[in-house]
């Protein structure tokens, strides 16, 4: 049984690493081998994971309604016979919520046709280190990056496509979902505040894929007190963390995260050949 203590810790730590690019689930793992840290109970995992959902809707809420309501007008236009280029010229939204359509198909089919794969990594302390290494490369990759001005109008197809493949491959543990995808959109001429909103909407409906898929497995050995301290914290850092980076990314300082990532890549790797 968990206590509030440790339920508080967990939410603090989900809601940190699962915006910041440092992986998350890298650091899961990390600290089962180090501080003796359980998986959390399917239920409370869950709650927390919900916890950094609420926080990114609530950051995009505006986004969020503006594109529910364009898509409708716009599936209103087709059905209508409007054409697809008119559609998307007068509901620019719309045209973002058919790009992360477009980018959720890949991952997607690597979360289901590879879940078991992937779930076995989350054993091995020395991939956990040296994705993490990988992680750090892939931020470091931002300084030599040049500046793109693609927005949403510019994207296309293929660029949804890729930042979405790079999103099902950050299932990987030690492989940080938010600053890969991010990069990915960096390395493809997108702008910098166009790159953050649509990797973190584009995390959406994998996380509620996610957890729909999680559901029917639930079970819980935590009190509701400590779920909803946990739930609490996750929120509140998740939120203020999405709020900072966003920050770091629009300043172009996304590599300022490289040398942690690096240092506990080599720390985890150190620790899986220590007896």
């Amino acid at each position: 049984m968990i206590d509030w203590f440790e339920a508080t810790l967990l939410g603090v730590v989900q809601g940190a690493t699962e915006f910041l690019p440092v992986s998350s689930s890298g650091h899961l793992v990390i600290g089962q081998h180090l501080f003796g840290l359980r998986e959390p109970a399917l239920l409370f995992d869950i709650a927390l994971h919900v916890a950094t959902l609420f926080a990114v809707l609530w950051y995009y809420r505006r986004e969020i309604l503006e594109l529910l309501r364009e898509s409708a007008l716009g599936l209103g236009g087709l059905l209508e016979g409007r054409s697809w280029s008119e559609i998307q010229a007068a509901y620019p939204a719309f045209r973002l919520a058919w790009l992360i359509v477009i980018g959720t198909v890949p991952t997607a089919l690597i979360g289901i046709g590879f879940e078991d794969s992937f779930e076995r990594l989350f054993g091995s302390l020395r991939t956990v280190g040296f994705m993490l290494i990988v992680t750090g490369l892939i931020l470091l990759l931002t300084r030599i990056a040049p500046r793109g001005h693609k927005g949403i109008a510019g994207m296309g197809v293929i660029d949804a496509l890729l930042v979405g493949l790079v999103q099902g491959l950050a299932i990987t543990p030690g492989i940080s979902r938010s600053g890969s995808t991010i990069v990915a959109a960096l390395l493809l001429g997108v702008e910098r505040e166009t790159a953050a909103r649509y990797s973190f909407l584009l995390s959406v409906p994998s996380i509620i894929g996610a957890l729909l898929l999680k559901l029917g497995d639930a079970g819980n050995g935590v009190g509701l007190t400590a779920t909803a301290l946990g739930f609490f914290a996750a929120l509140v850092t998740g939120y203020f963390c999405l709020v900072f980076l966003v920050h770091v990314v629009k300043r172009g300082r996304l590599a300022w995260f490289a040398p942690y990532c690096l240092v506990v890549g080599l720390l985890a790797l150190a620790l899986a050949r220590s007896p």
